[in-house]
This record gives structure tokens, sequence and C-alpha cells, in this order.
């Protein structure tokens, strides 16, 4: 048994390599055929055709624009683009492959890839890149069971996916912290969707294989997760059963192993292959392929501003500080919605506050990133999905604020009420009664009925300086956010000094 108890501080003796799988799903067609990339919601098998299938007398013709695509993924990682490429067929024999072997790329007889030795930094930490290998995918096994083949009697498979265009990014065992993966995922997502790559909304678009050993021992691969925050929750599964396996002296076995999400437990799927099971060679259909010197200068033109450069441009030009414009640029959605609504009312500082403060009180607490890898999350997902709330509202809301028209409280109950009806925050001011008031008669009649039922409070106050906020607190309360607070809190202080 695994013992889950506290969680075990990882050490420098636990290593964990990633290998992430990203489609690049804003190309029309598969990367070795006019097959139409956007094969889901089809009917099974019905977007394939000879070369997917690997018939007979077929050749594959490379998809030029997968090829720029995988490139400025490469870029963006900061690897080094070779002058020369080659594919190479990886030979394993699995239901899903049609051909019995993947066209992908491979660097032991040089490099050969589309992307080498890149870097990239997630936070205060940094990993490094080993390779990006641009490759087609697969098809989907269904089973029976709609989850890991654990007593099914049969399993469908679908080959409307295979040949898609994929690029395969293989990180270092820079990672001991499962903590820190999740991290650096969610800072390659923020990537690839500023790249425009991909919409890692669509269901297994994103997915991520994780390797891991201890104390230099046996590498486990895990499998079948779906999602980042699962990712995270099977390292820390699988390193506490390999730390618990070391202590009794049980031997580490390198094998494949699948995350079973019901149980929150990785069970054994297979012994995994070496690299030379996969007697890979070179595919003699496809040759070489010269990109030039001149092929990373034309891509680089064509790169879209990136994350870390929209921070720096929210801080420098917007005036917000480090913490909310990571927060903007951590979900491209969020940080597109942010300028959408700068564009419509130039108040920055006051629409990010309630973007980032009260906005995504709204949205599930792992939304921004578990939509990422979510199978369930279908291609129509939008950030603030069930929420009537578009960039005017907001900017509406915050020209409200601005004017003092309302206050601050006033606003967040007109917010609350407008992402139900989707009315705009000036209907429900034209209808309800939460126009801010400075009238002193009005607030001084408020602050003699509390100072009537707060006789405790006011016995307190020569000893509790926060008895002026507390009695401010049920003023605005009583007035139901209406009363002007700077006037209010003058007032209710006067009052106490008269007191004393």
């Amino acid at each position: 048994m695994v013992m889950m108890g506290a969680k075990d501080e990882q050490d420098s003796s636990t290593k964990i390599g990633l290998e992430i799988h990203c489609q690049l799903t804003s190309l029309q067609s598969k990367l070795f055929c006019s097959c139409l990339c956007n094969y889901r919601d089809k009917e099974p098998n019905k977007n394939i055709c000879p070369i997917c299938c690997g018939l007979p007398g077929t050749l594959p013709l490379l998809n030029k624009a997968a090829l720029e695509l995988a490139s400025m993924v490469s870029l963006a990682l900061g690897c080094r683009i070779p002058q020369n490429i080659m594919f190479y067929r990886k030979n394993y024999f699995y239901p899903d492959l049609p051909k019995n072997f993947q066209l992908t790329q491979y660097n032991t007889y040089g490099i050969t890839s589309i992307g080498v030795n890149g870097r990239l930094n997630y936070g205060k930490k940094s990993s490094r890149i080993r390779r990006i290998q641009l490759e087609e995918d697969p098809g989907r096994l269904v089973y029976e069971s709609n989850g890991i083949n654990i007593g099914s009697s049969y399993t469908l498979i679908d080959y409307n996916r295979a040949g898609i265009s994929l690029v395969e990014i293989v990180t270092e065992p820079d990672f001991s912290d499962p903590k820190d993966v999740r991290i650096f995922l969610n800072k390659f997502t923020s990537i690839i969707e500023h790249l425009g790559v991909c919409n890692t909304k669509l269901e297994g678009s994103v997915r991520c294989d994780a390797n891991v050993s201890i104390q230099g021992g046996k590498r486990v691969e895990i499998k079948n997760v779906g999602s980042f925050k699962d990712v995270e929750k099977a390292l820390n599964y699988e390193i506490a059963r390999q730390k618990t396996m070391s202590m009794h002296d049980i031997k580490i076995q390198a094998e494949t192993r699948h995350w079973d999400d019901t149980r929150k437990v990785t069970k054994q799927a297979r012994t995994k292959e070496e690299e030379q099971d996969y007697r890979y060679f070179p595919e003699p259909d496809i040759p070489t392929i010269l990109l030039g010197r001149e092929h990373e200068s034309s891509v680089n033109v064509k790169m879209p501003e990136l994350p870390d450069e929209r921070k720096d441009r929210f801080i420098i030009n917007y005036g917000l500080s480090e913490h909310i414009s990571q927060v903007l640029i951590d979900n491209k959605e969020l940080a597109d919605f942010f300028e959408l609504t700068v564009k419509i009312y130039s108040s920055p500082k006051e629409i990010a506050n309630w973007i980032v403060t009260e906005l995504l009180r709204f949205t599930d607490d792992d939304s921004l990133i578990e939509a990422k890898m979510d199978s369930s999350v279908s291609s129509q997902t939008f950030l603030f999905a069930g929420l009537k709330i578009g960039a005017k509202h907001i900017a509406e809301l915050a020209k409200l604020v601005d004017s003092n028209t309302i206050n601050r409280n006033a606003a967040k109950m007109i917010l609350t009420q407008i992402s139900k009806t989707g009315e705009m925050p000036s209907q429900v001011l034209a209808r309800t009664n939460v126009l801010k008031t400075d009238d002193k008669n009005i607030i001084s009649e408020a602050v003699e009925s509390v100072f009537r039922t707060e006789q405790f409070a006011l016995r307190d106050a020569k000893n509790n300086p926060n008895v002026a906020n507390f009695l401010l607190g049920k003023v605005m309360k009583l007035t139901k956010g209406r009363a002007d607070p700077k006037i209010t809190l003058h007032l209710i202080k006067t009052r106490l000094d008269g007191l004393s």
C-alpha cells in the first residue's frame, strides 16, 4: 500500500521528464495527405484516405504549413532549427496505427528534428527542451468501459485522427517537484495559444506523458492523463509508490503505467519498450528536406507576440502590476478580453482589477487551466461560459465607478446581476435604486440608526480603533451600498469623537 499522508518534499533524487503532444489544429489538412485536420464530430473512420491508412502504392506529401507552425513552436521554446530535417519510421504494432509504423523524427544519426536544445523559463525556474519533433498522430482507441482498458470485452478503433499533424516536445528530466510540472505546462499552453497553432480546448489537442524515477532507478512512464491537475496528482502518487517500494527493497520495473482517474492511482499497462525496439530507419518516400539558413529568419518575421512580451507591454503601456499582468497573459482568452474592454473604455487599471479580482470569481477555480486538457470540454467553450457578460459590460461598469455614479459595493451587486441576465449596467441602474448618494442628511439618518442598534460596539470604541470601520460596514449594508464611503466614515468618526 502506498502511504499518501503528509506530502513528502521532493528532492534532487526525483527526476521527472515530460513528453508533450500538441496537435497543430489551425491547419486545414493532415500532415501527409489532404484529409481534413478537423476530424472531431465526424462519423468514425470517415476522415481517412489510402495515404492515412498506409495502403500499398501511396506516397506521403509533406504539409508545408505544418512545417512552418512546428518551426514557430521551436523558436518560441528557444530551440535551434537545423538546416536539414528528416522523417523516420518508428515501427511498432498497435491497433491505432494503420501503417504499423509512425512517421516521426529521430536524432540518433544526426540532428534532423525540427527543433533541438531549447529552454523554457517558468517562474524563477527553467527546463531544458531536448528536442521537438514533427510527427503524425495515431488513431483513437475507444474502450467499452469509456476509459482505461479494464475489463473491456472489445475495443473500437477510429482512424479519423490518424495522420493529424502533431509536435512532440521532449524535455530533459529537469523537474523534481510535480507542482513545477503543472506551472511549466500552463506556461507552455499560454505560448501555443498566443502562437495560434493549437486550440487547446479541443478534445485531445494537448496531451502529456510523464517519466519519473527516484534515486537513479528505472524510469516509469505515466500515460492516459486527462488534465494538468491530474498530471500533478499522478506524479505525486507515482513518486510515493516508488519511494514505498524502495523502502521495502522491492525492485522498480521500467514500465508504462496508466493513470486511473477514478481510483487516483497509476496502474501497470505494459513493460516499457527500449529505443532499439522501434527499429527506426529513414522514411524512403520523403527525402531529406533542406530548410537553409533563410528558413528561421522567414519564420521569425511571422512570429506573433508571445506571453512574456505581452506581459512586459501590459506593465509598460497600461501601468499594470506584474502580478495582474501575469494573471492576464497566463490565459490568452483572458488577455484578449482585457484588451478588447480597454478599447471600449480606456481605464486599464480599473478594468484589469474588475476582471482579475471580481469577474474571475464567477469561473471555476481551475477553469482557466483545466480546460486545456479536459476531454469533456467542447470546442465552443468560452472562458466565461454560462455568464452573459461581454467586454462592453465591464467597460460600462468601470466607467460608472470611475465617474462616481455608483460605488464599488453597488457595482459588485450589479455585476452579479448582469452575469445572469446579460443586461447592461445602465439598464440595472434605470430600474433599481443603487445610485450612490452623498446627501449628508440621508447618510446621517443611517448613521444614527446604526448607532442605536450597535450599543455594544460604541462602548468598545475607546479601546478598539477598528470600530469605525465596523460601523461603516453596517451603514453600507443598511443603505444597500449607496452611501458614499468617505462621507459616511467622516460622519461616524465625528459622531464617535462626540461620545468621548
